[in-house]
């Protein structure tokens, strides 16, 4: 990841620097988990994932990659796997029973032998990896009453602190954030509150926010926290079109070992020295919320640097107090961990009109350009493009192309005059949809209805803004890319990425035409129709997937993909259905089961077993495919949805498992308290 001399140069001074076999040892240690820190707090070793055996961070290493060398299970025999253990969270239970539906959707960590998962309701656990037996769990009692709404969590974070004696209490610590907002130093071996960290092992996040949550769910953690040089950084989720001064989104950092608030960062500028506060225009403009960075970050423990992705400002689909380009939010921005300061960022996304938010973690790899090691920044977004940064400047490694964009006919909005229409790669989705590829399920009858939708419709291509008729948006607010993100193949640099095909419909409604009807505030549904306040502007939001009188999608399938791109071609390698319609009836969605293509949230891997493993589809199977072709090689059924990112792992009996979490959300992909391992059978004796 970084230039030899560089990480060889750091090597001899951690060997002439150490005293003692043991200060030799826990350097070793420290690498493991991509970082370490020494007595003072500056970084001392190379950013390796060290040992290959290992996944002790959410997408491996810090940066993201999201890819394991491991190849004992390959393409030869991956249609032998087998389930190995199953893990219930037992959130099932009766006592467990929550106001909303929960989803789980966690990545496993496994470091020295031991696995770490977090569950919607914040609860931790440390298991076995060979077995899935529980060695411990710490509840932190949430409020199981509220109504939170993505209610999920999506993993832990490992920090080792090599200022600690090996081994002596919280000398290894994991880190949750939960729902509720708190932020929790766990000991790894005993997964009891390290109480040197905030009050009692607890740091509140919704203190010190520059705009307060209205009400609890207005602001949650759904992400693990990232650490680096010696800080924990966190981000948060927000409710998205409530209000237009919803809950600020400040990343913040603390530090690791005290919970001490080190620095704050606002994606809506509140000084005038920053020159991206000219870029919010109105009287309410920096009274903005959200822009928040609700996906997991990426870090350059070398650079000490973090990379966050930010979302939409609020709210979503109406900018009128929100005038200008809105620079911070929706964009990729490199912060310094250890003061705050803002490195570079660039704005994938100008004066968001449609959820465009940053949802899929950055992923930091290198790349050869022009017969040099690039060092850059993978984000693929909703607007189906995959952008490639530099990661020291922010600039694009491949020209991007802007051009114009439809204007709004919204009364008191003022969208954008261009956006990014290319990013000098292949786009991962469809950018338009003519009337002809207009579908909706098998019959003429269903053709037509949705075309005669399409024709009510306002569609002026890619970037159509909100309006009061009701516009087509493609690629819609679930993308596109999705939280989902990316893995990358260093052997052939090779970026995968699921993405959604479907359109949504966005009408804005004059406030007091809703005044005069039932509607119902929304509840964080991704896949239906909802409404939303958008309190402080003339509006009240509906918003829809594109779908026909049978439920089925108005656009075309596949409605849901799996693809590869080249970072040497510059061309899609490949580009396959991801899923199919199987189970869709269960959701009054009625077609045949073989339709190819389903809606998908959940993320991939990629191993040196030339792999592509990933769940995510509706129809609720893992699978496999042939990282060279995109072939689909195995599949297996899951109680529910795959409704996460995987990981794998070698165990010390030899065997590399495969494990996903299999919770589904409740709705549309079923549920389940399940973390379900796979594994190659045991040799027979």
């Amino acid at each position: 990841m970084i230039a030899r001399p560089w990480w060889i140069g750091l090597l001899v001074l951690g060997a002439a620097c150490a005293r003692s076999q043991r200060t030799i040892r826990l350097y070793q240690e420290c690498n493991q988990i991509g970082y370490c820190t020494d007595q003072f707090g500056h970084t001392t070793g190379p950013p390796v994932a060290g040992s290959e055996s290992e996944w002790p961070s959410y997408g491996r290493t810090p940066y993201g990659d999201r890819h394991s060398p491991l190849k004992q299970i390959d393409i030869g025999n991956v249609s032998k796997l087998e389930v190995a253990w199953r893990f219930h969270t037992g959130e099932g239970a009766p006592e467990f029973k929550t106001r909303s539906p929960t989803a789980l959707e966690v990545t496993p960590l496994v470091f020295r032998g031991t696995m770490y998962l977090s569950t919607p309701l914040g609860r931790v656990f440390a298991l076995d990896p060979i077995t899935g037996a529980q060695r411990w769990v710490y509840d932190p009692q949430i409020d199981r009453t509220t109504n939170f709404g993505d209610f999920a969590n999506r993993g832990v974070a490992l920090w080792l602190d090599n200022a600690a004696v090996a081994g002596a209490r919280c000398s290894l610590r994991v880190f949750v954030a939960t729902i509720d907002t708190r932020l929790i130093a766990l000991d790894a071996a005993t997964g009891s509150p390290c109480t040197s960290f905030g009050a009692g092992g607890t740091v509140q996040l919704r203190d010190g926010l520059r705009n307060q949550p209205g009400f609890a769910s207005e602001y949650e953690e759904t992400s693990p926290p990232t650490v680096v040089d010696g800080v924990v950084v966190v981000g948060s989720a927000v409710a998205d079109n409530n209000r237009i001064d919803a809950a600020s989104g400040e990343v913040r950092g603390f530090d690791a070992r005290t919970g001490a608030l080190r620095w704050t960062f606002d994606p809506v500028p509140q000084g005038a020295a920053d020159p991206a506060s000219t870029t919010w225009i109105g009287p309410n403009a920096h009274r903005s919320g959200a822009a928040n960075s609700w996906t997991v970050f990426a870090a350059d423990p070398v650079r000490k640097t973090v990379y966050v992705a930010t979302s939409s400002p609020s709210v979503d689909y109406y900018g009128g107090e929100r005038k200008g380009r809105n620079e911070y939010g929706n964009s990729v921005i490199a912060i310094q961990a250890g003061t705050g300061r803002v490195l570079w960022h660039f704005q994938t996304v100008r004066h968001d009109l449609w959820d465009y938010d940053n949802a899929s973690p950055p992923a930091l790899v290198d790349m050869t350009v022009g017969g040099r090691t690039v060092p850059v920044v993978l984000q693929a977004t909703k607007t189906g493009q995959l952008f490639v940064l530099d990661r020291e400047t922010g600039k694009p490694v491949f020209p991007v192309t802007e051009g114009a964009a439809p204007s709004s006919d919204v009364p008191g909005e003022e969208a954008w005059a261009t956006q990014i229409l290319g990013s000098g790669l292949p786009a991962l989705s469809p950018q338009n949809v003519t009337r002809a590829q207009i579908w909706g399920g098998l019959t003429a009858e269903d053709r037509d209805w949705c075309r005669k939708r399409f024709d009510e419709l306002r569609y002026d291509g890619v970037f159509t803004p909100p309006s009061t008729r009701g516009s087509l948006i493609i690629p819609s607010n679930v993308g596109g890319a999705h939280w989902g993100g990316v893995a990358f193949d260093p052997t052939n640099d090779v970026v995968v990425v699921p993405t959604n095909r479907i359109g949504a419909v966005i009408t804005l409604i004059p406030r007091a035409t809703f005044e005069a009807m039932r509607g119902r505030a929304t509840i964080g549904e991704r896949i239906g129709t909802e409404y939303a306040a958008m309190n402080g502007t003339p509006f009240v939001l509906k918003r829809e997937l594109f779908l026909g009188q049978t439920g089925a999608p108005c656009t075309p399938p596949p409605f849901g993909t799996l693809v590869a791109v080249s970072l040497r071609t510059r061309q899609i390698v490949w580009d396959v259905p991801l899923g199919t319609s199987e189970g869709l009836d269960k959701i009054g969605i009625h077609m045949p089961a073989d339709v190819p293509g389903a809606i998908n949230l959940g993320g991939p891997i990629t191993t040196g077993g030339g792999l592509v493993f990933i769940g995510g589809a509706t129809d609720r199977y893992f699978r496999a495919f042939d990282l060279k072709n995109g072939r689909e090689l195995w599949k297996a059924p899951l109680p529910a949805g795959g409704k996460a990112t995987p990981m794998t792992y070698l165990g010390s009996d030899g065997r590399q498992y495969v494990v996903i979490a299999a919770g589904g959300d409740g709705k549309a992909w079923g549920w389940s308290d399940e973390v379900v391992a796979f594994a190659l059978p045991r040799p027979a004796r």
